[in-house]
């Protein structure tokens, strides 16, 4: 380990390949003097605090003092020369440490969690660092490390804003009490239109009375709940007191968490692609950076948590079979049939022994179900096309070690909820068939009407997409959409807590040298 003083070199293996390139050369000093680079570098990493990071974590603060004692020496002679390289090497290790976090978060996010895989983005921090040295690019230099999404920039100017906010006194609390709705005249109603003023879901008028809840607080009401995922119907509840009396600081800090969260992202999501947000419930089919097509979804339950990953839409598959996973066979389905005989046929669900074509049906009256022992049951379960299979009408696949796929369901009751993670860990959603209309659209043989004509066939049919999609399944509880509106969602599945503990850790990521961050 490396240390200047009570500073750590963290890319202690990047930091000598970098300056054995430069022939040992050094790349902030001139002479006895900080070069104008140095500067740069040490004003933008104070910027580090605008994209939600910590400034210490590079060095700052050591920089900082150092600078000062250089400035308060009048006469170079006198100048220390190790003074100067220590000065030199923490630059170098906080240009390239800040990098990698700009580049590809500061967190790995499978070091939290083995079901999140992230598809982060490469580059090479020694030669970007060499190239910005040379050409006094600092500042710039690290700008374009920056994801280049929109959706990151506006979560940036939404932490602005809140910070903003939050520096004012932020917002108080509403007392509990009733529920609050049109035409209730309180003191409640006056703190109510003031926290709707501040985050922007109320524009507070001198006509009517402050403390009368009037037709602009339904509004400004039933706003505030759509970007919380509640019930839009205008009435504050316990729920949407709840979601109201959420501190600023720890809509601070969910924002922070979520741009961290973008930073895990690939550089290039595709021109066209699809993005389930599984904390927000939602598909959105995006084209050109705007959203083109969105419904809602159901996503695994808490303890069957639906995976975070990327992958390549191949085909679609109409009226599937659901083999049965062995998890659910054991679990539901053996279960149910002991307490109903009829439960197969009643599913249309087959007993099979085998599998492809090899696979043979079995009499499930030859079973004798009370004696069966669920882990060592040797048969599996599949169930046929029709109204009552699982997986609906059309089932998308884009291989994944998760076996995870988007489908339809029969069960669209549970769409009219706002809390809607109730699946085993795939990904029901509300309108496949317009899904796979579009799916199919540059596809000749596959009209809107054939579509429609193989599922009244009622037989499985597998479709090559001529055009395959990527999907990327998210976690964000904090977005801000193409009106720059910020949405919040419940933290379902306790990932929030777990990366604002290791983002605010001092630890870092060590650089191999050479390597080609992810």
């Amino acid at each position: 380990m490396i240390k200047i003083g009570n500073e750590r070199i963290y890319a202690s293996a990047a930091v000598p390949v970098f300056y054995q390139q430069r022939g040992f050369l050094p790349a902030w000093c001139e002479g006895k003097k900080l070069s104008s680079s140095a500067y740069r570098l040490r004003d933008s990493l104070k910027e580090a605090y605008l994209e939600g990071l910590n400034p210490e974590d590079y060095h700052l603060l050591r920089i900082e003092r150092m600078i000062e004692e250089l400035e308060q020496v009048q006469d170079e002679r006198k100048q220390n020369p190790d003074f100067m390289a220590d000065i030199d090497l923490l630059l170098t290790d906080a240009f390239l440490i800040y990098g990698s976090h700009l580049v590809s978060g500061k967190v790995d996010p499978v070091s939290l969690d083995s079901q999140w895989i992230a598809s982060r983005r490469e580059v090479n921090l020694v030669q970007v660092l060499d190239n910005a040295v040379r050409s006094h690019t600092i500042a710039a230099s690290l700008k374009d490390l920056l994801p280049d999404k929109p959706g990151y920039f506006r979560l940036r100017d939404a932490l602005s804003r809140f910070r903003g906010i939050a520096a004012a006194g932020g917002w108080d609390a509403i007392p509990e009490g009733p529920k609050m709705q049109k035409g209730d005249k309180n003191e409640r109603v006056m703190l109510l239109k003031h926290r709707l003023h501040l985050s922007g879901d109320l524009e507070m008028s001198s006509n009517g009375e402050a403390d009368v809840f009037d037709d602009e607080l339904l509004g400004g009401v039933i706003r505030f709940q759509l970007r919380h995922g509640l019930d839009a119907d205008g009435v504050v509840g316990k729920e949407t007191l709840a979601a109201l009396n959420v501190p600023v600081e720890d809509r601070i800090r969910q924002i922070r968490l979520n741009m961290e969260r973008w930073r895990w992202l690939p550089q290039d999501l595709g021109n066209r692609y699809i993005l389930v947000n599984v904390a927000k419930f939602e598909l959105d089919v995006v084209e050109n950076s705007h959203v083109h097509m969105s419904m809602r979804v159901v996503v695994g339950k808490d303890y069957q948590k639906t995976p975070v990953f990327s992958a390549k839409m191949t085909y679609l598959v109409i009226n599937p079979y659901w083999n049965i996973p062995d998890s659910i066979a054991k679990k539901e389905v053996i279960p149910s049939i002991r307490k109903d005989p009829e439960y197969l046929t009643k599913e249309n669900i087959r007993v099979l022994e085998g599998w492809g074509a090899e696979a043979e049906t079995v009499d499930p009256g030859t079973i004798d179900w009370e004696s069966v022992i669920p882990k060592e049951f040797s048969y599996r379960f599949r169930q046929d096309p029709g109204p009552k299979n699982a997986l609906g009408r059309v089932k998308f696949m884009f291989p994944n070690k998760f076996d995870v796929y988007l489908h339809d369901t029969p069960a669209v009751g549970v769409f009219a909820r706002s809390m809607r993670a109730a699946s085993h860990g795939c990904i029901r959603i509300e309108r496949p068939v317009e899904l796979a209309e579009y799916l199919l659209q540059s596809d000749p043989e596959w009209s809107k009407e054939i579509i429609n004509q193989a599922i009244e066939a009622k037989a499985e049919r597998t479709v090559r997409l001529s055009n395959p999609i990527s999907v990327h399944l998210l976690y964000w509880t904090a977005w801000a959409d193409e009106n720059s509106a910020i949405g919040f969602r419940k933290d379902i599945y306790k990932r929030d807590e777990t990366l604002y503990r290791a983002l605010e850790e001092k630890a870092v990521v060590t650089l191999a040298a050479g390597e080609e961050l992810r």
